[in-house]
């Protein structure tokens, strides 16, 4: 049995009545909603009597799976009945663990509730035959995580269960945006300042000038996030994410890494389908994984190996700024300079042929300040 995590406060409360699933697969990259999808389960199974609770968490190749096997078959006649959690945070769990998996999943009791959080996962990671035996066992729970998009209708729909809300209308939509701005995508950032609002505020309608006191001062900006921005050719939003990280006092050489790391792994990416690898296995070999390898798959092909070698020496150029080296050419400032390469990136992007509609044309300023 499938279900998205919005489906599950549903599908808890049928079982409050007709019994839980035996063993529950929690699986996404998104922590917080994974996370509160696990809580709401290890609840709902104390509730009807399953007070003794068990963790396994498999880490490195040699866990001892047999620990495993024996937790739900250990209790004794006057035990209560458990939650067994197993954990796989590397979602791979080995030919051994695959096969204990497999096997538990035929050994399951009705005195045991069995939570298993893992990553998100890949389509060769679900069709495998231990994925499948906890699906057919019991439920599995995919949490996706909320496109940038859709932050402003999440937040929404928190402040609403905590009984408030926005303005109606156009105010109220920006307030909404100016909000998804400030935690730039971060949901636990947005989950702990809607919490802030419920704490500070009563239930009912919140105005701009609320909600702007509240998390002015406390944007989460994270370096990871500004790369994938990057990458997606977002100007606007990348350089705002720039100015939030320099605000906050990010380290420079951070940023700078970040950004380095994505574009040299677009050149070893290019070079391997230079060499006539697929996409696929060059980005394997390049290690990119996640978000990071949608935004590979659309940027590698359209990049020429000439706009590359450019992106390449600048990022060196900025290697030298972020240590306090001058070059002819460029900004002396270290933040400057980060955000003429984002800006080369963007460009590079925006202008390949495949990427650009018929009579766009994207011109930014990357001249020297």
């Amino acid at each position: 049995m499938q279900l998205r995590a919005d489906q599950l406060a549903g599908h808890l409360k049928q079982a409050a009545d007709k019994g839980l699933r035996p063993i529950y697969t929690v699986y996404g990259d998104e922590p917080l909603l994974a996370q509160e999808a696990v809580d709401a389960i290890r609840a709902a199974a104390r509730a009807v009597g399953h007070t003794e609770r068990q963790v396994h968490t498999v880490a490195g190749a040699h866990f001892d799976w047999s620990s495993l096997l024996g937790a739900s078959q250990a209790m004794s006649l006057f035990a209560d009945k458990q939650i067994v959690e197993i954990r796989i945070p590397s979602g791979k769990p080995g030919k051994d663990g695959s096969e204990a998996l497999q096997r538990y999943c035929e050994t399951l009791s009705d005195d045991v509730v069995t939570i298993v959080q893992l990553p998100k996962l890949d389509r060769t990671q679900q069709s495998g035959a231990w994925f499948v035996a906890l699906d057919g066992a019991g439920a599995t729970v995919r949490v996706d995580a909320i496109d940038r998009k859709a932050l402003p209708t999440w937040i929404a729909q928190r402040l609403s269960a905590q009984g408030q809300r926005v303005v109606a209308g156009e105010d109220g939509q920006h307030t909404l945006a100016f909000f998804a701005d400030r935690v730039e995508g971060n949901l636990m950032a947005a989950h702990q300042e809607v919490q802030k609002l419920g704490l500070l505020y009563p239930a009912g309608e919140l105005t701009f000038e609320q909600i702007e006191s509240a998390v002015l001062n406390v944007a989460r900006y994270d370096v990871f996030k500004l790369g994938e921005a990057v990458l997606a050719g977002q100007v606007g939003r990348s350089l705002r994410m720039l100015d939030g990280l320099q605000a906050e006092g990010e380290a420079a050489v951070l940023v700078h890494w970040t950004l380095a790391n994505d574009i040299l792994a677009l050149k070893r990416v290019r070079d391997a389908m230079n060499q006539g690898k697929p996409l696929p296995m060059a980005l394997r070999e390049a290690r990119v994984w996640g978000a990071k390898e949608r935004l590979f798959e659309r940027a590698a092909p359209v990049l020429t190996d000439a706009a590359l070698a450019e992106l390449v020496d600048a990022a060196q150029v900025c290697d030298g700024l972020a240590k306090g080296l001058r070059h002819p050419g460029w900004p002396t400032d270290a933040w400057d300079g980060l955000r003429r390469l984002v800006l080369m990136l963007c460009e590079r992007l925006a202008a390949a042929p495949s990427r650009r509609p018929a009579g766009s044309g994207l011109r930014l300023a990357l001249t020297s300040s």
